[in-house]
């Protein structure tokens, strides 16, 4: 073989194992609740997954303590998992919704935050997982009535600093790489409450939960976990997922580091106004939410009608009858957002939550990923 024929051909050995690398390096993080484990362990394909987050871990007395005692074996179990898939990643979340009210008082000194890193470590070591994944709902804002204060902005720049710098010491003694990752909300005013271009040295990935754009809170319906901005949107500030990039991105968080949310649910709104099929309408009945595995049975029947709003990339189901409006994802979008991952270079996609799903959209954002 002549000499430029061989250097032609390391160089698409190359070409084709740096894309490989490449691909391989995307994110697949599937939020997996806790009770789950006991019923449904069976349904978890871990071959499809890069990272498991086992929610919620609690906080008590400036502590990060099991939510519930059969906790630890659950993380057994999910354990077990790295016998199908040894590269796949176990975390544990810390807080969510429910459990973040313990937060702001767990970091507010630097004696309190040593105290709350080591039962971290502590518990990290105990279930032998891989990482801590603190979902802090949220720094410096009520959340779900939670205490907070104007010092929560530093104070969790602090607090990932010091967990940082514990997990890398107790790696090298462990020969492990132990990850440290944060929830984030998909909006402006979570973003003035953190100090983004600081904290993200410290974190190997940042989850934004780029969905619940709408929901019950509201009295209109709009999609919840668009990916653009909808041109029929009549709101001064219009959410999509593109835009809680973007703003990610000026506050100073690597493209690479950015793992996107996808709603494995959707939110529905009845008695909604009939126009435009009850997209961006006031409604006046209740508001629910419904995981897709049981919105795929609405869509068996025929009274409902799946639309696709083009400018957002995103489904909707409007049923007339009744003023039904229900805003989720589905195959279609899920794809839509592997290729906006993969053409912004971002680290890759995270779902809330595991078993909201039937395997259809796990399936599709797989795929989609693995391809060129």
């Amino acid at each position: 073989m002549k000499r430029a024929s061989v250097i032609s051909l390391i160089l698409l050995l190359v070409f084709l194992f740096s894309n490989s690398a490449l691909r391989a390096q995307k994110k697949i993080v599937g939020y997996i609740v806790a009770g789950n484990v006991d019923d449904r362990f069976n349904e978890i394909f871990a071959e499809k997954l890069t990272h498991i987050n086992y929610a919620f871990a609690n906080i008590k007395d400036g502590k990060i303590i099991e939510g519930n005692p059969k906790d630890v074996e659950r993380l057994k179990k999910l354990n077990s998992l790295k016998n199908n898939n040894p590269e796949l990643k176990i975390l544990i979340s810390v807080g969510g919704w429910t459990w973040s009210g313990g937060f702001s008082e767990a970091v507010a000194t630097k004696s309190d935050r040593e105290r709350f890193a080591n039962s971290g470590i502590s518990f990290l070591k105990k279930h032998n997982i891989d990482g801590i994944d603190l979902d802090w709902e949220y720094p410096g804002q009520p959340g779900a009535g939670n205490n907070h204060s104007p010092d929560d902005k530093e104070n969790f720049t602090s607090i990932l600093k010091l967990f940082r710098k514990k997990l890398d010491s107790v790696g090298k003694i462990d020969n492990r790489n132990y990850l440290l990752t944060i929830a984030t909300a998909a909006n402006e005013e979570y973003l003035k409450h953190v100090e983004l271009n600081k904290i993200h040295p410290h974190l190997d990935f940042i989850n934004i939960m780029s969905y619940d754009y709408q929901g019950g809170w509201n009295d209109s319906t709009s999609h919840h976990t668009n990916l653009y901005v909808s041109e029929t949107d009549p709101e001064v500030y219009k959410q999509s997922t593109k835009k809680a990039v973007e703003e990610h991105l000026a506050a100073g968080a690597p493209s690479e580091k950015l793992v996107i949310g996808m709603a494995f649910y959707g939110r529905g709104w009845h008695e909604t106004q009939n126009r435009n099929s009850g997209l961006h309408q006031k409604a006046f009945g209740n508001s629910f939410s419904i995981n897709y595995r049981e919105l795929k049975d609405s869509l068996k029947t025929s009274n409902y009608r799946r639309l696709w709003d083009k400018t957002a990339k995103a489904p909707y189901l409007w049923r007339e009858d009744t003023g039904t409006f229900i805003t989720y994802d589905d195959p279609e979008s899920i794809k839509e957002k592997a290729r906006f991952i993969k053409e912004n270079d971002l680290g890759g996609a995270m779902f809330w939550q595991y078993h909201g799903d039937d395997g259809e959209l796990l399936k599709s954002l797989f795929t989609e990923l693995k391809k060129q």
